[in-house]
């Protein structure tokens, strides 16, 4: 393998990535991901609603060296999730990241097993990987590291895989040659935009979580307001705006079997998502799915809100 060190460093995670079945995979050089201050900006608008969490560690955020002291490369993972199949419909959909097995789990899996490729091939090296719980910023990594671009809807959106991804990131203290950026690439384009049902996009590229469905009927905790949200049928999630964006009419479909959807998930039994009495039935349909975390008892407001019940 020729060229230099950071050059040979790179390629070599490019292949294990693949190997390892991450359809989409780019590195970046540390630098401040945000360097324009939009997170800041974001929560002094207001606009985290209750996710408190993401006032905490903005710090963190900001500067993954404090994460991985002597960090000088960020690989950043993507995986699709999306399969062909109908659409959710009516009188209860959930999101279809919601639908199959829980992917935080098997992500991390695999991006700790590239991350002991890396430490056992550079030693004493450190490598962090992170799939959306930890206080990294993993879709500006994404669009740093040109395996996505952020779009109106502030999606990752990938060329090749479309918005249906799920995003890993690994900080390591590996130099490696960096990828290029991605240009935006959504154009005129808003049909993210207006097609959002709450309108929870106040400008282009900024999303207000106080109107967003996905925010009410996974992140908020406890009864809803008066009056309450408007769901517009998702007991689970929203995918309106990823429904609509053009770029996923040409994105590859998932190659991992784990997310299949669950046919329980597909079509959910109002009797068993809104009555009291199929607690136990509703657990074990949410058991193994990202909706286990969120719980049943919120699954079941949600469902009795649209329900009207």
């Amino acid at each position: 393998m020729s060229g230099s060190p950071e050059d040979r460093a790179a390629a070599q995670v490019h292949a294990w990535a693949a190997e390892l079945g991450f359809q989409g995979a780019g590195i970046a050089r540390v630098a401040p991901p945000d360097p324009d201050g939009h997170l800041r900006a974001w929560l002094d608008r207001g606009y985290n609603a209750g996710l408190s969490y993401m006032a905490k560690k903005v710090a963190d955020r900001e500067d993954v060296d404090r994460l991985v002291p002597g960090a000088k490369s960020v690989v950043a993972l993507a995986m699709s999730y999306r399969r062909e199949g109908p659409e959710p419909e009516p009188p209860l959909k959930v999101s279809r990241y919601a639908m199959a097995d829980d992917y935080h789990n098997m992500i991390l899996k695999r991006s700790r097993r590239l991350g002991n490729r890396i430490k056992a091939t550079w030693p004493g090296t450190t490598v962090k990987a992170t799939v959306d719980t930890a206080p990294v910023l993993e879709r500006a990594w994404a669009a740093r590291a040109g395996v996505a671009w952020i779009g109106k809807s502030t999606m990752a959106i990938s060329p090749r895989l479309g918005t249906y991804t799920f995003l890993s990131t690994l900080i390591t203290t590996v130099a490696m040659t960096p990828d290029e950026p991605l240009p935006d690439r959504c154009g005129s384009c808003t049909r993210c935009l207006d097609a959002c049902p709450t309108q929870a996009f106040p400008a282009p590229y900024v999303l207000d979580a106080n109107k967003c469905i996905t925010y009410w009927n996974v992140e908020h905790r406890g009864p809803f307001p008066e009056p309450p949200p408007e769901l517009h049928g998702w007991v689970a999630g929203c995918d309106v705006c990823q429904q609509v964006c053009p770029w996923n009419k040409f994105g590859v479909l998932t190659e991992e079997r784990r997310f299949t959807p669950h046919p329980d998930m597909v079509r959910p039994d109002p009797a068993v998502f809104a009555d009291p009495a199929a607690h136990d039935a509703l657990e074990r349909t949410l058991l193994g799915t990202p909706l286990q975390r969120t719980g049943p008892d919120a699954v079941r407001r949600n469902a009795r809100s649209i329900l009207g019940r």
